[in-house]
């Protein structure tokens, strides 16, 4: 066997051949998975040629026939590569399955090439290579990709619909930019487009007729695409062609219309006898067995139709023409002043404009938009809804002129105007809106024009769902701007300020934050925005390391922590925790902070004095330590975080958990502080800082204020009394007068401080005073009218006071006329022992004349309002025992207490004279029947030694009975054996009764 390699170089040449062959097919910009896949063929061909070079393989004639065989088929494979390479990519996608039919049959000719070979090539296994490569070339399959696919399917429907938009155009020729792989830039798309066009030049004058007319049609379809050519070269080609024309519109001639349906044709085809029918019309007519043309009456096929170019061109022109005089002459009779005219011509306007894309084009260049704005003004609805979707029209999927709409002088202004009027205009307004905010330079002008926000915010809550659905998206569109979304807040519209609160940047949540804390807003609006995400946004914020971040989460929180239901919650989410350590802990850092960080903990204190929420296990100052520190900034900071701080404490000391605070407040000396603030120059950290003291004096801890509070300090209260404009500030100080320790020396302060005369005053003026101001005064009251202190009684009573009194338990209110009952009382008490003793004096006549008896009725003795304070004298009783009528038993309790002062002791029989007298006893009757306890058992334990006297026991008898009984069965025990002792007076029980 011979050892050497062929002498011809058949070998090298196609190993040559087919590594050229592999590098023109990964060259191709079109069906590259394709041939990819057969350039992966090539590549093991080339190996199998390699490793025969290196064989002893038999020099033959039919070895060299053979390779040379294989060598043409891949060399015509490497020039179909090469055409795939240089050929339009457009035309080449239009004939991908060409291609890929192209593809399959190469390899399944070079596969065959193969098969002839493996027999010649029999050793070291290479045969089997050979024999395994050729069957897998021989069922090789080859597939057009699903996009392309997809765009040929756009292609035949663009051309099935003749009447396509330039945006449907424009669309198809960027998907087919995307696919063939080149840029979408105008110049690039123009240079492959205007090379598609000369393609077909080539493709006609083949025979191929079918190709022909798929590029023609495909050329047309694309040429309506005008981002291959500029707006300037599409104005110029129109004005020339419009100028070139009459005023007149041209009558269409006779070979316009189809024979069969006597209607205008859109695609005119031609017969070989030269007659030109509409397409469908001829088709349809031959579908139905008339295989003869419908004029000559000769035989015809469908195949035999060709489309009349020249005449379809003819038509297009003429309505070309037509529609350019209509749209040019058109514009007065919008501008007229007949309404009607106006309407008319706007819906043709509209009509056209529907109807194609090019016509849009046209009224653009007739510079209509100024005209069609104008008409925005005017009253008519009509009118007003027809430039709305003629402008909406206009604006679709057209970029460019979206901007010229948006950017004609007052027509965002009066576009946003049609939104504030009924519905069926503003849903046109919005879908306009809704078309220019794609613009982003509309889209600007949108958001800053004055009211549109306000107005979308509102129609986005119509019911309307459309119109409610369509100013929802508008507003999501123009929330790409921070100062629409401000506006959008301004206007109670929350939704993207709080996703960027979420997922913004680190700037521009805090934007967002600052936004919040900078906005009007009612309660409702905060509400609303701390349930949608707000609070967990602001909390996170607070963690973070940046200050700028921590300060504008604060600012959020202090504004929104107002609303109880909101602070509830964030201290449930641990802002306390976290507002204490960046106030105890960072402070030194960030001091502008303290302030605001003091003012946010004020609103989350109020929150737990508030009856909205559930207040159960959310902590707050739990510990002492956070107490001492917290108060302890009063010491360390001005005003602002004085007045602050004292409010916290206002708050929490009110709170469920106040007894604990005020205890502690005590135990860490905040008395003393608070006397010196109330002294402070600012009214407002005084008048706290005086309330504060005032509910820490109500709960009785004596020690305390003994050791605090002097002489000094108890003239600066009075003196606050006497300057201060503040009620409440004013009733807080009575408040303290009466709940100081009753000590002689804190007593003898208060008197010397002239607190009396103060209390005096403000009782005597009731009228120009406020409620809550004679409330206070008249509880300060009964410090000074204590029966164990008869001097400073008649202290009291030397100023007159005790008429005024009388006269509150008719005009005060339920707790003015409690108090003033208790000093009334506790005057009574002193009565019997300050009633003088009756002097008789000797008279010559005085056996004759009877001297009249000016003795009390029930102390026996001579009483006045001032020397014994009498009851009787202050004519007291009446006013008392209609207290007894009132539901509030705290007024009821205290006038009733007064009342039995006259009948204590030895003053029983005297006194229920008085009382009956008065109509008392019949209304303590009725106190046996009140809700209260306290009062039924006070009621029982006077009337049975009212009713021990026969004369009582017989009159009321009948009065007192039922509830006498009801109590002996529902009472408690000592109560039942109470009532069964006045039923045994009243002889309803035997004395022996088991009750006792």
């Amino acid at each position: 066997m011979s050892t050497h390699v062929p002498a011809s170089g058949t070998l090298s040449r196609a190993i040559s051949t087919t590594l050229e062959t592999v590098h023109s097919t990964k060259a191709t910009n079109v069906q590259k998975e394709n041939f990819k896949k057969l350039s992966s063929y090539l590549e093991r061909i080339t190996f199998i040629l390699q490793e025969s070079t290196k064989l002893d393989i038999h020099d033959s004639g039919t070895l060299k026939n053979t390779i040379n065989v294989l060598t043409k088929h891949v060399s015509e494979a490497n020039i179909f590569a090469h055409e795939c390479s240089n050929k339009n990519k457009i035309y080449l996608l239009l004939n991908c399955k060409k291609i890929v039919k192209s593809l399959e049959n190469h390899t399944k000719e070079i596969g065959n090439a193969l098969n002839l070979l493996h027999p010649l090539i029999s050793v070291n296994g290479l045969d089997q290579d050979i024999i395994k490569l050729s069957k897998i070339m021989l069922n090789a399959n080859y597939q057009e990709s699903a996009t392309e696919e997809e765009i040929i399917e756009k292609i035949k429907v663009g051309i099935r619909e003749r009447n396509v938009d330039r945006s449907y155009a424009n669309s198809l020729l960027v998907s087919i930019a995307d696919v063939i792989g080149i840029s979408t830039e105008q110049a690039v798309l123009r240079k492959e487009y205007e090379e598609f066009k000369h393609e077909m030049e080539n493709v006609e004058l083949t025979e191929d007729v079918a190709e022909a007319l798929q590029i023609e049609q495909t050329v047309a379809l694309l040429g309506k695409a005008d981002i291959i050519s500029t707006a300037e070269e599409r104005e110029k080609k129109y004005f020339s062609k419009r100028n070139s024309l009459g005023r007149q519109p041209l009558e269409p001639l006779q070979s316009f219309y189809c024979p069969i349906t006597q209607e205008l044709m859109d695609d005119p085809v031609e017969t070989p006898s030269g007659h030109s029918f509409e397409r469908y019309a001829i088709e349809k007519w031959l579908a139905v067995e008339n295989n003869l043309c419908p004029i000559t009456k000769t035989p015809l096929k469908a195949s035999a139709l060709r489309t009349n170019k020249t005449l379809r061109q003819s038509i297009e022109e003429w309505r070309d023409r037509n529609t350019m005089i209509f749209i040019g002459s058109i514009k007065s009779r919008i501008l007229s002043n007949e309404e009607e005219e106006v309407i008319v011509s706007l819906e043709k306007l509209q009509d056209l404009c529907l109807e194609r894309d090019l016509h849009q084009e046209w009224v653009m260049m007739e510079d209509y938009l100024p005209v069609l704005v104008s008409l925005l003004s005017t009253k008519n609805f009509q009118i007003r809804s027809c430039i709305l979707t003629i402008l909406r029209i206009l604006a679709t999927d057209n970029d460019d002129r979206k901007e010229s709409i948006a950017k004609t002088d007052n027509a965002i202004k009066l576009i946003v105007c049609s939104l504030a009027r009924k519905i069926e205009e503003s849903k046109l307004a919005l879908q306009l809106l809704m078309e220019l905010s794609e613009n982003d330079v509309a889209r600007n002008i949108i958001g800053s024009s004055q009211g549109c926000i306000l107005l979308l915010v509102t129609l986005s809550g119509s019911d309307d769902a459309q119109a409610a659905e369509d100013a929802k998206q508008l507003l999501e569109n123009l929330s790409f701007l921070h100062q629409n979304i401000v506006q959008m807040a301004n206007a109670n519209h929350f939704g993207p300020l709080l996703r960027l609160l979420s997922s913004g940047s680190e700037s521009v949540q805090r934007v967002m934050a600052e936004t919040l804390s900078e906005v009007e807003m009612t309660d409702h609006a905060k509400l609303t925005v701390c349930e949608n995400g707000a609070v967990e946004s602001l909390v996170a914020m607070l963690s973070h390391i940046n200050i700028e971040m921590k300060k504008a989460a604060i600012l959020a929180l202090e504004k929104l922590s107002g609303v109880p239901q909101n602070g509830l919650k964030m201290m449930k989410q641990g802002v306390v925790e976290i507002l204490f350590g960046i106030l105890f802990r960072e402070s030194l850092s960030m001091p502008n902070l303290v302030e605001k960080v003091v003012a946010t903990i004020v609103n989350l204190a109020l929150s737990l004095t508030s009856h909205k929420g559930d207040h159960e296990d959310t902590p707050f100052l739990e510990s002492e330590e956070d107490i001492f520190k917290l108060f302890s900034l009063i010491s360390l900071y001005g005003p602002n975080v004085q007045q602050n701080v004292l409010r916290t404490f206002l708050a929490v000391c009110q709170s469920p958990s106040g007894l604990n605070i005020r205890k502690t407040l005590r135990k860490i000396s905040s008395v003393q502080v608070l006397v010196q603030l109330c002294e402070h120059g600012n009214q407002t950290v005084r008048s706290n800082a005086v309330k504060l003291f005032c509910i820490l004096t109500k709960d009785g801890d004596d020690e305390t204020f003994v050791e605090h509070v002097g002489s000094k300090c108890i003239e600066t209260l009075l003196r606050i009394v006497n300057i201060s404009d503040n009620i409440e500030e004013g009733i807080a100080v009575m408040e303290i007068i009466s709940s100081l320790p009753r000590t002689p020396q804190m007593t003898q302060w208060i008197v010397d401080a002239g607190t009396l005369q103060a209390i005096i005053s403000i009782l005597s003026s009731r009228i120009q005073k406020p409620e809550l101001m004679i409330e206070s005064a008249s509880g300060a009251l009964c410090r000074f009218t204590i029966s164990t202190n008869q001097e400073l009684q008649k202290k009291v009573a030397e100023t007159g006071i005790i008429p005024t009194l009388v006269q509150l338990l008719d005009y005060g209110s339920p707790l003015t006329k409690q108090n003033v009952a208790i000093s009334l009382a506790q005057f009574s008490e002193s009565s019997n022992n300050l009633s003088g003793p009756v002097v008789r004096k000797s008279h010559f006549f005085s056996c004759c004349v009877s001297t009249p008896d000016t003795s009390c009725t029930v102390h026996s003795g001579i009483c006045t309002i001032e020397s014994s304070f009498c009851l009787l004298e202050a004519n007291a009783v009446t006013p008392l025992a209609k207290v007894l009528d009132e539901p509030d038993f705290g007024a009821v309790e205290a006038s009733l207490d007064a009342l039995l002062t006259l009948v204590n002791n030895e003053l029983l029989q005297k006194g229920s004279k008085v009382l009956e007298s008065g109509d008392a006893i019949v209304k303590m009757v009725k106190l046996l029947s009140s809700p209260s306890v306290k009062l039924q058992e006070k009621a029982l334990i006077a009337l049975e030694r009212i009713f021990r006297q026969p004369e009582y026991k017989q009159k009321y008898k009948t009065t007192a009975h039922m509830a006498l009984v009801e109590i002996t069965q529902r009472g408690s025990h000592s109560m039942k054996s109470l009532a069964a002792k006045i039923l045994a007076h009243l002889n309803v029980l035997h004395e022996q009764s088991s009750f006792f």
